[in-house]
Formats: structure tokens, C-alpha cells, sequence
């Protein structure tokens, strides 16, 4: 897979989850995914069913604005992207400060996927949890 088609693969995942758009997010995943947001009440999930009600208590709890890029790696079927997102936390849960909220929040993101036929077969994100519990209200 070529840069240009893993950027484009991963920004539109990105967008995907930035728009709640649950249906185009799940497109980008091969059929047996894996994902998991390291340090997250939900830890590892296989398969799409598990990692769709992962995006159906996101959505509601998490609502992106706009991401900055602060870097990315490309290796043979792989991205490590760092990103800043910023948003608005509705509720904290997914990050483990459940009833926490916040606006103009900015977490850090730091994603690795790794890619088979075009699609994301795995997905890790690790995020900076002191960081975001400063900005966070209950």
C-alpha cells in the first residue's frame, strides 16, 4: 500500500470518527478488526460487533472538532500517526473519568494500525490521561 492510500485510508477514518458517522467508520475495518484504546474501560475488542458498540459509546460521549497532525511513521502496512484532537467531552467514560466533562479539550492521541487489502485490521491508541483529567470537570 502506497503513503498516499494509507494517509488517505487513516484521514478518512479520522473524518469518520470526527463526524460520529458510524456506518463510513466501520468501512474502514477488515471483517475480523481489532482495536483497542490502551488504558480504556473496554480493553482489547475483536471483531466488528464489539468494536461498534465501542464507536455507540463514543459517539455520544466525545464530540471531535478538528485534529492536528503533529507526525506520522510508515512502515509495510503500518501508520503511527500522532494527533492532537480537540473537542468537546460530553462524558468522560470512554477514558476511564466517567461524568467528566469539558470543552476545548485537547488530547493527545498517539494511533497504530496496521493494514491488510486497503482496510484497518488492527488499531491501538494510547492517550495522555494526565492531561486530559487536568482539563476535565466533574
Amino acid at each position: 500500500m502506497s503513503r498516499q492510500a494509507m494517509d488517505k485510508l487513516v484521514n478518512e477514518h479520522f473524518m469518520y470518527e470526527a463526524t460520529a458517522d458510524l456506518e463510513d467508520v466501520m468501512g474502514t475495518y477488515t471483517e475480523e478488526p481489532q482495536h483497542h484504546v490502551v488504558g480504556g474501560p473496554d480493553g482489547p475488542l475483536r471483531g466488528k460487533p464489539a468494536i461498534r458498540g465501542f464507536y455507540q459509546r463514543l459517539f455520544p460521549a466525545l464530540k471531535g472538532e478538528r485534529a492536528e497532525n503533529l507526525m506520522r511513521v510508515y512502515g509495510e502496512d503500518l501508520i503511527v500517526d500522532e494527533t492532537i484532537l480537540i473537542g468537546t467531552v460530553v462524558d468522560g467514560r470512554p477514558f476511564s473519568l466517567p461524568g467528566r466533562r469539558g470543552e476545548g479539550v485537547r488530547v493527545r492521541l498517539l494511533h497504530v494500525f496496521k493494514l491488510r487489502d486497503g482496510l484497518i485490521a488492527d488499531e491501538k491508541v494510547w492517550f495522555d490521561a494526565d492531561e486530559l483529567r487536568r482539563q476535565l470537570r466533574e
